[in-house]
């Protein structure tokens, strides 16, 4: 019964989490100039991610080991790789090794400042095009813990919190601890030259991706769609 609450807030949530994915896929098409066929390396996420996606794709999906998880990498459309690694220090690629680099509500899980600083530095090594999407620190519900303006409460009721659901929840409570939502103009410092876009919800900055695209040139430019 400790987890009925839990599991289904996570079942009610399913729905829109995967309107929000296919409508980012969507985005991904268009603002990537995606054909198919591109070399891309996917920071920190899933094959899930990619199963609905119409375009073929070559695919290489990189996460911190994890000897309990078993992957299923066989898909009918996507050629994919899943390797261990680390997005900060993805050691085993060389410079522009890839088309693009992908990456979903990761960079906020890294850790500190300096973190956060690799895995941009990463992003901009492996590839002449990227993809980083992450949360909105200004979206009312909060993305991972899915409290109401969690940013806005004072620190010692989000350790009282926190400690309350170590006691249930030890791993979920981890990842949100974890946790440090950018703020814009970290991403805009991290991404010189990216496309900034806005993904917007009920009147709320829901995420923002920086992104550049095959051949920009443009230089810095920030939409609000």
């Amino acid at each position: 019964m400790k987890y009925l609450l839990f599991n289904t807030l996570m079942s009610m949530k399913k729905p829109f989490s995967d309107a929000a994915r296919e409508r980012r896929q969507a985005q991904f098409l268009k603002r990537m100039k995606i054909k198919g066929g591109e070399r891309i390396i996917d920071l920190g996420g899933t094959v899930e991610f990619w199963r609905g996606f119409p375009v073929p794709l070559k695919l290489t999906i990189v996460n911190l080991p994890d000897p309990e998880k078993t992957v299923d990498a066989s898909h009918e459309l996507h050629e994919i790789e899943i390797l261990d690694g680390d997005a900060c220090d993805v050691n085993f690629a060389n410079d522009l090794s890839y088309d693009i680099v992908f990456s979903n509500s990761v960079i906020e899980h890294v850790g500190a400042i300096d973190k956060r600083r690799a895995m941009a530095e990463e992003v901009l090594r492996l590839a002449p095009s990227y993809w980083v999407q992450t949360p909105s620190i200004w979206f009312p519900i909060e993305a991972h813990c899915n409290m109401p303006f969690w940013w806005a409460y004072p620190e010692w009721l989000k350790r009282r919190l926190i400690s309350r659901w170590y006691k249930k929840l030890p791993a979920w409570t981890d990842m949100v601890a974890g946790t440090t939502v950018l703020l814009r103009a970290e991403i805009l410092s991290l991404f010189p030259n990216c496309i900034l876009w806005t993904e917007w919800k009920f009147g709320f900055p829901k995420s923002y991706v920086a992104y550049k695209p095959p051949s920009n040139s443009k230089g810095r430019v920030s939409e609000q769609m």
